[in-house]
């Protein structure tokens, strides 16, 4: 689906991704783990056009991406969950959910989507009129992961989603992924805990200093030998 051959990119004269090379096949999740600055946010930053590509290539479903806007993004279905749960606040829970969903492809089906959404986080059924701003970290998650999917996406970036969440809350994100995954969705997903990330994954890389260090099936990662690239031991 989406093949990104020697990509350089990085934020004015600083350079962040050095000659990566990924292939992020259909109806997979892939996983991209590695420590604190590797490039893993700008990677998804590239793809999505909010960070200028100074060499290599992206194309998706054998159509380049170069020059392609950000907003365009939307409408080759192809959404991003950022880090940081960037939700609209002041803003209740059916209107973040409802702006999801402004592709023009996506809005015949908001409504289903909407049904959908409250079925997967009962809980956002429930908070539904109330202001985003108030709901705890667990619930802001989920209603950004559930915007991203109002759009109907072919291809999902996710970016760290269960940064400072409580365990039992990992574990409904966690749970949430594997089932789209089973739909056949195509999922990147960029996560620390590698444990997690590696046992719902398809496919593994690791990136190290703006490079891809390793790239597995996830089947055949040792999580010890990981590790030990990881922390570059």
């Amino acid at each position: 689906m989406l093949e990104i051959r020697g990509l350089r990119a990085g934020y004015g004269a600083i350079n962040v991704l050095w000659d990566v090379d990924l292939r992020f096949a259909t109806g997979r999740l892939t996983t991209i783990i590695g420590p604190n600055g590797a490039g893993k946010t700008t990677l998804l930053r590239a793809i999505m056009g909010l960070v200028p590509a100074t060499a290599g290539t992206l194309t998706l479903d054998g159509k380049s991406l170069a020059g392609a806007a950000t907003e365009r993004m939307a409408e080759l279905r192809v959404a991003l969950i950022l880090e940081g749960r960037m939700i609209f606040r002041d803003m209740s829970v059916e209107e973040n959910l409802l702006l999801g969903a402004y592709p023009v492809r996506a809005q015949g089906d908001a409504a289903t989507r909407l049904a959908q959404a409250y079925e997967m986080f009962p809980r956002l059924g429930e908070r539904r009129r109330q202001v985003a701003g108030s709901l705890s970290g667990g619930e802001a998650q989920m209603l950004a992961l559930s915007r991203g999917l109002m759009a109907d996406p072919k291809l999902l970036l996710i970016d760290e989603p269960s940064l400072g969440l409580a365990p039992v809350v990992v574990r409904e994100i966690f749970a949430l992924l594997r089932r789209l995954k089973d739909t056949g969705r195509t999922i990147v997903l960029v996560e620390q805990n590698t444990q997690r990330a590696v046992e719902i994954a398809d496919d593994v890389y690791l990136m190290q200093g703006g490079r891809i260090v390793l790239a597995q099936p996830a089947a055949d990662v040792d999580l010890a030998r990981l590790h030990q690239l990881y922390f570059a031991r």
